[in-house]
């Protein structure tokens, strides 16, 4: 009788484990990370909460707000761009604050320190 008792024991447990296993759902196939790089802009005093004049290689242009740099690595908004060599300007006012080529990879997120 216990030999009984540890085989049925033994099926629920197997029928229990693959009952519970996903194996007829269909699995997401999850390919090559997305070919964008990230900027935030950050400022320790004077440019915090104001928007600045981001210009990339000369042809895009977007405007983009500023955040105090202490919280620059838990909030703020990153803004995507392409990857690859990138000539960044920003200015605020018609001065030029940053000039720059960066190189960025994909799903990098660069930090721009502004003064």
């Amino acid at each position: 009788m216990t030999k009984n008792k540890f085989l049925m024991l033994a099926l629920i447990l197997v029928t229990c484990l693959f009952t519970s296993c996903r194996v007829n759902y269909p699995v997401a196939q999850q390919s090559g990370k997305d070919d964008v790089a990230f900027l935030l802009f950050a400022s320790p005093d004077e440019y915090v909460g104001k928007t600045v004049k981001v210009t990339l290689d000369g042809k895009t242009t977007f405007e983009a707000d500023v955040i105090k740099m202490k919280k620059a690595h838990t909030k703020g908004t990153q803004y995507s761009v392409s990857t690859g060599s990138k000539s960044i300007k920003v200015e605020s006012d018609g001065k030029v604050l940053y000039q720059k080529v960066l190189m960025l990879s994909a799903q990098e997120t660069k930090l721009i320190t502004l003064p």
